[in-house]
């Protein structure tokens, strides 16, 4: 299955000063079958090495001498010899950690060679290390679930994959199209973007099928609970993930979670369930200024899922249920449809140094106001609601415009893409304030083109 990744690995590849690769991503998101097609499409053979079967292998790379550690993985079974063609990946790194360091004198002493990594729980390896980090030696490449486009290449919708893959401002959608995407995009909101998941709903087409592999993955993740270290209660941890999944979009109250343990305890299980990359924070920016990450309010935050469709699955909603839901219902109610541009908007920015979602939010006595996401796209700031009605229903929007004066924002809905001016007033202390800006509505399924459009208006 076409991943969009594929064409960060050919320029990785094709880059002069190549570094050695390591992808991070939850469990079961594609890492090890990006690695494979990738080899395939570029014609290299591959040496696959799975560290978790061998970790006698600590030792070898100890030496970090490249030479000796390539020598003794030709040894294993079924390993091909090193020739000039050669892709080397090193699987489940963090199993065996003396692996991390010796990246650094593949850089430096067989940079011929092109090596990527990858470990399923690799940020716990990285979090409590007790060996040199190979700094300035090794690349990064973030990877989550498949996004909406990649899912409709993948069940062979081209055509509309293609639409929005090249869509521009102005650009008119059919409404034939547009209808069959809002469908497709249900259809996405249950089967997710886990490859496992995907490939079987392209296979089959059958709903009860992909259900039994959510399941599958879901008790996956729990079985790893106890590989969290620090003998975590398990009951407990069971507890919090649930909970994610099913208060995404909402900040997170610890009392809301459980009234018998101490909120430090609970903090703690979720920032393990952040470092197993099975959920994310999106954390309250004050968004005074670029980055937004060094404006945040760490104490306020909620949460994302890994996947929309692991979310709904953990949830108990079945296809019948989201393909009934009202469409206003969807996109208003419930996080489905913020869970869903949340996982998108993470894919925009995997590349940026300032990769972590953040939202706006002001809590007061008889005012309150929150944005759902507020984005840096093309030097600006960004605000992003996600909501079906008319602009006096976005009290939260304007509030934010006219106290911060971000150059445009947007909203995604059910609707097709348009601009509109946004002229209102807000109540700024005693006194009442003009607010005019540029309103951006995007249908939710454009959500991949928004850093094309934010380009357009500038």
């Amino acid at each position: 299955m076409y991943r969009q990744q594929l064409n960060l690995l050919q320029e990785w590849l094709n880059n002069k000063n190549r570094k050695p690769l390591i992808i991070r991503g939850a469990r079961q998101v594609g890492k090890s079958t990006l690695v494979e097609l990738f080899a395939k499409e570029q014609s290299r053979t591959l040496m696959n090495v799975n560290l978790e079967r061998y970790p006698e292998l600590a030792t070898t790379f100890i030496s970090n001498d490249p030479q000796q550690i390539v020598s003794a993985l030709e040894m294993l079974p079924r390993t091909p010899a090193l020739d000039p063609s050669s892709l080397l990946f090193l699987d489940e790194i963090q199993a065996v950690s003396e692996a991390i360091p010796a990246l650094r004198y593949f850089y430096e002493d067989m940079p011929e060679l092109p090596l990527i990594s990858a470990g399923s729980l690799l940020e716990f390896t990285l979090s409590d290390h007790k060996f040199s980090m190979p700094v300035g030696r090794v690349q990064y490449l973030q990877m989550g679930p498949m996004t909406f486009t990649e899912f409709l290449a993948a069940i062979g919708e081209d055509k509309l994959h293609q639409l929005i893959s090249n869509y521009l401002p102005h650009d008119v959608i059919p409404d034939i199209a547009h209808k069959r995407l809002l469908s497709l995009l249900r259809t996405y909101y249950f089967v997710g973007g886990m490859p496992e998941a995907v490939a079987v709903y392209a296979e089959t087409k059958s709903f009860r099928a992909v259900s039994e592999v959510h399941n599958s993955i879901i008790d996956t993740y729990r079985e790893d609970f106890p590989k969290y270290g620090d003998r975590r209660n398990l009951a407990r941890m069971l507890n919090v993930f649930n909970f994610a999944a099913r208060n995404a979009g909402v900040k997170v109250k610890y009392s809301n979670i459980s009234r018998e343990e101490q909120s430090v305890t609970l903090k703690a299980d979720l920032e393990l369930l952040c470092m197993a990359r099975v959920i994310s924070k999106v954390v309250h920016s004050h968004c005074s200024g670029l980055p937004l990450q060094a404006d945040l309010d760490e104490k306020a935050y909620k949460l994302l899922f890994l996947d929309v469709g692991l979310m709904n699955a953990i949830c108990g909603l079945n296809y019948n249920t989201l393909s009934q839901m009202d469409e206003h219902k969807l996109v208003n109610e419930g996080s489905i449809a913020e869970q869903f541009i949340g996982q998108h908007l993470q894919g925009l920015l995997a590349d940026s140094p300032n990769r972590e979602l953040t939202y706006w939010l002001r809590e007061g006595r008889s005012a309150n106001a929150e944005v759902d996401y507020v984005v840096a796209l093309s030097g600006q700031i960004v605000p992003i609601e996600i909501k079906a009605g008319k602009n006096g229903s976005m009290k939260s929007l304007h509030q934010f415009m006219g106290e911060k004066q971000s150059p445009i924002a947007v909203r995604f809905d059910a609707s097709l893409p348009s601009v509109s001016t946004v002229e209102t007033t807000i109540q700024n202390g005693q006194k009442t304030k003009a607010v005019k800006y540029p309103l951006h509505s995007l249908p939710l399924y454009l959500v991949e083109r928004l850093k094309a459009v934010i380009e357009a208006s500038q």
